[in-house]
């Protein structure tokens, strides 16, 4: 073969392979491979089919919020099987002990057949005991798994087997956990797993994800709250941003070392209980954190120390008549605007040099005003894919000029009724060219691939 074949050889292996890896990719933890809400597969259908889109498979599963992760042909997911409502005394206000167990679940992503479960005992003390929050985390065949009720586990991918297990509660002396369970979607750097835990001087930890050693603890805070740990490259230091109901702060990765720390909400309490529980975001330097109580504030990240841009509060609780007030929507922060959901189900643009409101729009989460109206936002190409608390697949262009839908489609139906509306809180997984959602009681598989699958 001469060097001139050879290279062209080289050349179309080359192309064969960039096409596998367009052609598929994988959704191994909370917001995707990069962790940044965007689905990089190309060949997806440009519009929804007018018939509607038929599942690939549908498999049952029990109780939960905890979006599906997918790595290679393998699906994981968390559910929970509760036990029998203990009798409540008259007017008895705690919070009751609700016996069950919770399961991290294996399936074929191809098809929806049952690899194999890991099931625990765990009784629920928490509001919203449906089942479990956080989506789990894929990597170097470990599936690394976050229970409501603080229990931390690794398995082995392949088979299920545990390979070491934490008990946040009780191994960190706490009195009780987060009004809502442990939610905060653990994070992976490197060898170290990182989650939200709680207690004095332990509000974030770091793990060895080997071993589920304990390598640091920081920060201390009233309450942990919700909102994922999140990991960015900022003034070319890489920080973890770690926000908590009392403030956020930037930690060193490595060792848990407070590179800096802001109180928030600025110059005021926080509300009792906090929902903070979107993921704080970041646009260069500029960092946004947003909450239903709180509104919106954006820092700019200087090295030395953050410095408050805006910060962009409602006065009225009734109308969120200002700023951005998101619930359970991480907002997407992309070229100088912010698009995110209200606490009344508003989709709305803001101008990130101002935190001026561009527009709004309820057509994004059913169409009219609705308390905690929520839709999770990911990026397509030029795109945004919609998945609203109705069961809805919306394709949209969200631009600083207004909303404009291309097309949507329902998938499952809502089944949890909470505030007077019938609600699904489960976040989407994009891989395989497919979505993955489910209610609490059925997961689907979609394919959304432009072609024949």
């Amino acid at each position: 073969m001469t060097a001139t074949a050879h290279r062209r050889v080289l050349l179309m292996i080359g192309l064969w392979l960039g096409g596998l890896t367009a052609w598929s990719d994988d959704w191994p933890q909370w917001m995707g491979p990069r962790r940044d809400g965007v689905w990089r597969e190309t060949g997806i259908l440009e519009r929804f089919p007018d018939a509607g889109l038929v599942p690939r498979w549908k498999t049952a599963i029990r109780g939960g919020y905890v979006g599906p992760a997918v790595a290679g042909n393998r699906l994981f997911l968390l559910d929970r099987q509760a036990g029998t409502m203990p009798e409540r005394k008259k007017g008895e206000t705690s919070l009751p002990q609700i016996p069950g167990n919770e399961r991290v679940l294996c399936l074929d992503a191809a098809t929806g057949a049952r690899v194999w479960e890991h099931t625990y005992d765990c009784a629920y003390r928490i509001d919203y005991p449906a089942g479990p929050r956080a989506t789990p985390v894929i990597a170097d065949g470990r599936v690394f798994t976050l229970g409501a009720m603080g229990d931390l586990r690794c398995l082995r991918a392949g088979d299920g087997t545990l390979v070491w297990s934490r008990q946040l509660l009780m191994e960190f002396q706490l009195s009780d956990p987060p009004l809502w369970g442990w939610a905060g979607h653990p994070v992976l750097d490197g060898n170290r797993l990182i989650c939200l835990v709680g207690g004095p001087g332990s509000a974030v930890v770091a793990f060895d994800k080997e071993t589920g050693r304990e390598e640091w603890r920081a920060l201390t805070a009233v309450e942990i709250g919700y909102a994922p740990p999140a990991l960015y490259t900022v003034n070319g230091r890489r920080e973890l941003i770690v926000w908590h109901p009392d403030g956020v702060a930037g930690l060193a990765p490595e060792t848990g070392a407070v590179l800096w720390s802001h109180a928030y909400p600025v110059g005021g309490k926080p509300q009792r209980p906090e929902v903070a529980i979107a993921m704080p975001r970041l646009e260069g330097d500029r960092l946004l954190l947003t909450s239903f109580y709180q509104g919106s504030l954006l820092l700019q990240l200087a090295v030395d120390g953050p410095k408050v841009v805006w910060n962009r509060r409602s006065t009225s609780k009734s109308t969120m008549n200002d700023g951005l007030h998101a619930v359970m929507t991480t907002p997407l922060f992309k070229d100088g605007f912010i698009y995110g959901c209200c606490g009344f189900g508003e989709l709305r643009c803001l101008d990130a040099a101002t935190g001026d409101r561009r527009w709004e729009t309820y057509a994004a989460t059913g169409g009219k005003k609705a308390f905690f109206g929520t839709a999770f936002l990911v990026e397509h190409e030029d795109r945004a894919v919609v998945w609203n608390d109705q069961g809805e697949l919306i394709l949209a262009r969200l631009e600083p000029e207004g909303y404009t839908e291309i097309s949507r489609t329902r998938l499952l139906e809502p089944l949890e009724n909470t505030r007077g509306r019938t609600v699904l809180w489960c976040a989407p997984a994009f891989a395989n060219r497919c979505v993955y959602v489910h209610n609490g009681h059925d997961l689907i598989c979609v394919s959304l691939a432009a072609g024949p699958s």
